[in-house]
């Protein structure tokens, strides 16, 4: 019986599909989150540490990437000793993503469901990502409580974001979309951005209430990526799940 998605919007999956190879090409259209992704692994594995049961960073914990797309993230995770399991719903994404694993040799069991789908499995995690996931489904609560609950108790749920204000309208889509070219122009819908107030109650909503939180962003002169107190534009979000 198949399980009504509440997340998958149609229309983004076909343009997260034609970005096609360019996925792991660092100087193409994905350029922006291959810088992004060093600064997120990072922040995920040390709330690992500081807000979870894990001793040693991410070395043998279970984790679920969402909307895993190529697989940048997934491949980061697991080179870190993570168990990784990653879904997208585009085959296309997952094409190039087992392709691209293969290829550096890592396992990652990569699997072509929704989130809904693999939640009503009851599959469990010590990790579950969201990461720049939320802005683009339909419905970011109902998303956020199905991720959640596939967190295991004590587990953790980071997520990862847009904040809808003025200053992202700027920078993420005018500034990023049409004047830097660092993203494919529609990349991004404004009016699909999250606030943090908006995350934070969904999370609590669904029973992984934050713990950490903090900005990201871009630094000119170092071509990288930075942890900032300013969630203007750019944002991530730790929530444990409750026992």
């Amino acid at each position: 019986m198949s399980v009504r998605s509440q997340s998958i919007d149609p229309g983004e999956i076909d343009r997260f599909e034609r970005i096609g190879a360019d996925w792991w090409n660092p100087r193409g259209s994905m350029r922006a989150l291959h810088r992004l992704n060093p600064t997120r692994v990072a922040w995920i594995g040390k709330m690992a540490v500081a807000h979870g049961d894990a001793a040693a960073g991410l070395r043998g914990l279970r984790v679920l990437d969402i909307g895993c797309g190529g697989g940048i993230l997934a491949e980061s995770l697991a080179r870190l000793g993570a168990s990784v399991t990653a879904i997208d719903p585009a085959p296309g994404n997952l094409d190039i993503a087992r392709a691209h694993a293969e290829k550096s040799g890592l396992s990652i069991d990569y699997r072509g469901v929704s989130a809904e789908e693999l939640a009503a499995s009851g599959a469990t995690f010590d990790i579950v990502c969201a990461m720049e996931v939320v802005e683009h489904v339909v419905d970011p609560a109902a998303f956020v409580g199905v991720a959640c609950s596939m967190a295991r108790p004590g587990g953790l749920f980071f997520a990862a974001t847009l904040n809808r204000t003025l200053k992202s309208f700027g920078l993420a889509i005018l500034g990023a979309e049409y004047i830097l070219r660092w993203a494919p122009r529609g990349t991004h819908q404004w009016e699909k951005f999250v606030t943090p107030d908006e995350l934070e109650i969904a999370m609590e909503d669904a029973g992984a209430p934050v713990v950490a939180r903090t900005g990201v962003v871009y630094t000119p002169v170092l071509d990288a990526w930075r942890l900032a107190c300013d969630m203007g534009v750019n944002y991530m979000m730790c929530g444990r799940r409750e026992d």
